[in-house]
């Protein structure tokens, strides 16, 4: 370690060793840069939230912690994500939705979003590869050409494209709608909003999210037996 400027006149430590290093020394490093508040100190449906998320996945999603730092934005973050990610209207899935977040994710250089949305779209899709290969190269990636079509048109949502009829119809013609365009089109801007806090905070993935969905769960429960 050694110490490196100030943040608000306050000499920090600045970790030697990679941010997103998974080796156990760093097992015990922050969340991220700033103070993360006492459970007990906590709003009540926020620490609900947490539980609930924590019992469901075995673990707690750094980003969950990270953001009760600020409990409005908590909820007013977590409310647009489940609008958007949790809708059962149209036509995408949510392996759909976690490889827009994926592609969205690189084009950011977000390591904490590529990382968890790798590993959800690994449960949701039941393809191991897929989002490994999107996270090299997506244009040579082993996607349909409907999977296609939708990462075009998130890619050029997440980078300010001017939006045309052209990109419509190249989703109309894989059977989207201008209602999944909406869909995407949210995910997409949601998740380079996203993107960009996690580097502010200096978010860093959870080490389950590496392995999750690497085998399916047969196969890894007589591995770890």
């Amino acid at each position: 370690m050694q110490v490196s400027g100030s943040f608000w006149g306050r000499p920090q430590l600045v970790a030697l060793n990679h941010a997103y290093s998974t080796e156990s020394e760093n097992s015990n490093k922050s969340v991220g840069r700033y103070p993360i508040p006492n459970k007990k100190d906590l709003p009540y449906d926020i620490v609900e939230l947490m539980e609930e998320v924590e019992v469901k996945t075995g673990f707690l999603p750094n980003v969950f912690t990270a953001m009760s730092h600020r409990p409005a934005e908590f909820r007013a973050f977590f409310a647009y994500y489940n609008a958007i990610m949790n809708k059962e209207t149209g036509n995408l899935n949510k392996a759909d939705k976690e490889l827009i977040i994926v592609a969205t994710s690189i084009v950011n250089s977000c390591p904490y979003c590529v990382i968890a949305h790798g590993a959800l779209h690994r449960i949701y899709s039941k393809k191991p590869t897929l989002a490994d290969q999107v996270t090299v190269n997506w244009k040579l990636a082993d996607l349909s050409a409907r999977d296609l079509a939708m990462l075009e048109f998130a890619l050029a949502i997440c980078r300010a494209e001017n939006i045309t009829q052209e990109h419509f119809h190249k989703l109309e013609v894989h059977g989207f709608d201008r209602e999944d365009a909406w869909d995407i089109a949210a995910i997409s801007s949601f998740f380079a909003m996203s993107n960009r806090m996690a580097h502010f905070l200096d978010l860093r993935p959870n080490q389950e999210f590496y392995t999750m969905g690497r085998m399916p769960r047969e196969k890894a429960e007589t591995k770890s037996s």
